[in-house]
């Protein structure tokens, strides 16, 4: 019963979104999403969960310079930077490389970098979490993710390049919206959900359980909580946040 109703659920979900999906079988959605329709959304939608979480990522990012290298620089590099949304939380002087595979973030971009200008912008590459040879190995003393584990094309490949170019004691930091309780009302919308907003929003996967890919990487140290983020009426409140040291 619980399959047929989550199945009569998506049609009538993706009854309502045919639109957009005849503007995907017509090739014309993905580009416009990723060019036009995802960076606004993104920016608009960051402001947001940055109210939301602002308490969870001060407290999540304040000992990121125990991490400071013996040459007394801290070298971040942040996987799927988007619209800048953590700038603020960085100490001063540490040197930030951007990375994104969507290189259609500059104007937001641009805004969050003049605004915080107590950071050194070192450079920002177009890449996949997946593929982050342009990063030597071993050069960055922590990792930053938030709300991009959800969209990779695969978890594991990701933290293995995060394990790759962390030095070694360095860390990975992380905030990530996840699957559910399975037994949960919020687990069957995020179900019923799935498809439609995988579509809409450039690939965006609501039942990861993320947790389980951290678990099972070859980190030394991993301290992570499970909180609920106060988004109403949305499927993606149970979050992951914490960080894994290699």
């Amino acid at each position: 019963m619980t399959e047929a109703s989550i199945l009569l659920f998506r049609a009538c979900l993706a009854l309502l979104a045919m639109p957009i999906y005849l503007l995907s079988f017509l090739g014309i959605w993905k580009p416009f999403c990723r060019k036009i329709f995802f960076p606004f959304f993104l920016e608009k939608f960051s402001a947001i969960h940055e109210r939301k979480t602002k308490k969870q990522k001060q407290e999540l990012f304040r000992n990121l310079p125990d991490f400071t290298s013996r040459s007394g620089e801290l070298k971040l590099l942040e996987i799927g930077t988007g619209c800048g949304a953590n700038f603020q939380f960085y100490p001063p002087g540490c040197k930030v490389t951007c990375t994104d595979i969507n290189p259609h973030f500059q104007q937001g971009l641009l805004r969050s970098m003049n605004k915080n200008q107590h950071i050194h912008y070192e450079r920002f590459l177009v890449a996949a979490g997946e593929d982050l040879h342009q990063v030597p190995s071993g050069s960055v003393d922590a990792v930053i993710c938030t709300l991009v584990l959800c969209s990779v094309h695969s978890v594991n490949s990701t933290l293995k390049e995060v394990l790759r170019v962390l030095r070694p004691g360095g860390a990975f930091y992380f905030l990530e919206h996840v699957a559910a309780d399975h037994s949960s009302w919020k687990y069957f919308w995020q179900q019923i959900c799935y498809p439609t907003w995988k579509l809409v929003f450039d690939g965006c996967c609501l039942t990861r359980e993320i947790w389980k890919n951290l678990e099972e990487a070859n980190f030394s140290e991993l301290k992570l909580q499970h909180i609920s983020v106060a988004l109403p009426w949305t499927p993606i409140q149970p979050h992951i946040i914490g960080y894994a040291v290699k």
